[in-house]
C-alpha cells in the first residue's frame, strides 16, 4: 500500500466516523466557520481548563469529505494542549497546505499530513483550511 491510500483511507475514515463531531454540553469557546462557495459549514466548540489546557473538543456542521475530516483531525490534535501549542499547530499545518512546510514540520503533524496533497488542488485547499482558520480567529480572540 503507498502513502496517498493510506492518506485517502485517514481521511476517509475521519470523514465517514469522526470522532468529534458532536456538540459539546457546555462550550467555553464556540466558532462558526464557513465557505459558502462550496457549502462547508462548521461549528467548533472547546472546553479549557484554568491552566489552559484545551480539555473537550468538538464540531457540528456540514461539508465535504476534506472539511469534515480535517476538522475532526484537527480537534484529535489539539485536544490535551495549551492555545499556544495549538495555534502553533495552525502555523505548521497552513504552510503544509501552501506548500511552504518542511518534512520535519509535516511530521509533526501526525495525521494531518494525509491532507498535504490539497496544496496541488487550490479549489480543495478553503476545504481542508476552514477548521483550521475558525480555530486560529476563536483562539486569537481570547487573547
Amino acid at each position: 500500500m503507498d502513502l496517498k491510500q493510506i492518506y485517502r483511507e485517514i481521511v476517509n475514515e475521519h470523514n465517514l466516523h469522526p470522532g468529534h463531531k458532536e456538540p459539546l454540553m457546555r462550550p467555553k469557546y464556540e466558532r462558526r466557520g464557513s465557505n459558502p462557495t462550496c457549502g462547508d459549514d462548521i461549528t467548533l466548540q472547546l472546553e479549557m481548563d484554568d491552566d489552559g489546557i484545551i480539555r473537550d473538543v468538538g464540531f457540528t456542521g456540514e461539508g465535504c469529505a476534506i472539511s469534515q475530516a480535517s476538522s475532526d483531525i484537527m480537534l484529535d490534535m489539539i485536544e490535551g494542549k495549551t492555545k499556544e501549542e495549538a495555534l502553533a499547530l495552525v502555523e505548521s499545518f497552513l504552510k503544509m497546505v501552501r506548500g511552504g512546510a518542511t518534512e520535519e514540520e509535516i511530521e509533526a503533524l501526525e495525521e494531518a499530513a494525509a491532507l498535504r496533497d490539497v496544496a496541488h488542488m487550490p479549489a480543495r485547499v478553503k476545504c481542508a483550511t476552514l477548521a483550521w482558520y475558525t480555530l486560529e480567529k476563536m483562539l486569537g480572540e481570547e487573547a
